[in-house]
This record gives structure tokens, C-alpha cells and sequence, in this order.
């Protein structure tokens, strides 16, 4: 079983930038991955995705401001997050697409002046 580890997290201002990794302990090259987020006394939202040729889609909600990129070698997805709203504030976690991996702990991004 595969297992998966957030980082990155952190609080930042209205506006600010902060980049996330998701590292993986095993290979994710064959694989879709996602990052998700959930807030507080919300269910857990799609953020973004890339595939395993590097094509990527986004929430409508995060469209030109997050960029989700992955190293194949690093067994590593990123999540780079740019202009961040309050509305941003969530537990931020990643997983495979299709037949999830066990759900890591998430790394907490809180938005606030």
C-alpha cells in the first residue's frame, strides 16, 4: 500500500503564494493524481489534476491561480497556489484517481490578513 505525505501548508495574507507537495513511497508514474481539499464543516472538494502524460484540469474556483505539476522520479505531485483568498483555507491532501491509496493526514492552508 502505497503511502502519501502532504507538506507545505502554512499561514499566508490574502494574495500570498504557497507551494505543496504531496510525496509518495511509491511509484506514481502510472498514475492520475488529484489534489483535493476540504474545509472546515464542508465535504472534500476537487482542486486539480494531472495525468501521467502531464495534461492538467482545475477547479473552476482555483482556474489561473494554482498550477499542479508532478516529478515522476521524486515519486512527487506539487501544488503550486498564487493570489490565495480566504476561500482557499482547507486541509489540503492528494491522492491517485480511480482506486484511492490510503488518505495521508493533509497539510493545513490558512488564508488570513
Amino acid at each position: 500500500q502505497v503511502q502519501l505525505g502532504e507538506s507545505g501548508g502554512g499561514l499566508v495574507q490574502p494574495g500570498g503564494s504557497l507551494r505543496l507537495s504531496c510525496a509518495a513511497s511509491g511509484s506514481i508514474a502510472s498514475n492520475t493524481m488529484d489534489w483535493y481539499r476540504q474545509a472546515p464543516g464542508k465535504q472534500r472538494e476537487f482542486v486539480a489534476r494531472i495525468t501521467r502524460i502531464g495534461s492538467t484540469s482545475y477547479a473552476d474556483s482555483v482556474k489561473g491561480r494554482f498550477t499542479i505539476s508532478r516529478d515522476n522520479a521524486k515519486n512527487t505531485v506539487y501544488l503550486q497556489m498564487d493570489n490565495l483568498k480566504p476561500e482557499d483555507t482547507a486541509i489540503y491532501s492528494c491522492n491517485r484517481m480511480g482506486v484511492r491509496w490510503k488518505w495521508g493526514q493533509g497539510t493545513q492552508v490558512t488564508v488570513s490578513s
